[in-house]
């Protein structure tokens, strides 16, 4: 039976997300896939925010909801691959209880405001240019493994080079685990 991958999109979800197609293409065929966009999961549209960053009023307007209605989706243990604000959603939801095999989120946003963290398994992936990058120093208390890919901004996750080193480092960790092979893979 394959493994049971949580995907959340970014806040714009399905709209600007054509990307998304590419690593559903990668990891369909080994993982279950579950696929959530989160304008949809936290009743807003994307489209209509208005403030400069967009991306904190949509964590802002819509965390809560979007949290409440992941809790009540998904009860079974999975593994989450997550991006930019669907990454914090899943982190909060961690917190609240989501049973979690492990989270792989790239450029998530505001973690570092945050207390505690999912009680599984944590890669996160940042853009070097990054806005609100948390500092080495959390994420060393946070007993977290992180990565900083040079040349790229929180947008990362759309690139194609970025979506196959995702992909691959995730079909990677499921051979791994299959066949308990224990080493450190890096993406970069």
């Amino acid at each position: 039976m394959a493994e049971r991958l949580v995907i959340l999109s970014d806040m714009w979800g399905s709209k600007k997300g054509l990307w998304i197609t590419s690593y559903l293409g990668y990891l369909q065929q080994h993982f279950d896939i579950v696929f959530y966009d989160i304008q949809q999961l936290s009743n807003i549209d994307s489209y209509r925010l208005t403030s400069d960053n967009k991306c904190e009023q949509f964590i802002q307007e819509g965390l809560g909801t979007a949290v409440a209605h992941l809790l009540k989706k998904e009860q079974i243990p999975s593994h989450y691959l997550t991006f930019c604000s669907g990454g914090t959603i899943a982190w909060y939801a961690g917190l609240k209880g989501l049973p979690m095999k492990s989270l792989f989120a790239v450029a998530p946003k505001g973690l570092d405001t945050v207390e505690g963290k999912p009680s599984c398994p944590i890669n996160l992936v940042f853009g070097e240019y990054h806005k609100g990058l948390p500092t080495e120093e959390w994420i060393q208390e946070m007993d977290l493994s992180s990565e900083v890919i040079p040349n790229f901004g929180e947008d990362l996750y759309s690139d194609e080079v970025i979506i196959q080193k995702v992909s691959l480092y995730l079909l990677e960790s499921l051979i791994r685990k299959q066949f308990h092979i224990k080493r450190p893979l890096s993406i970069s």
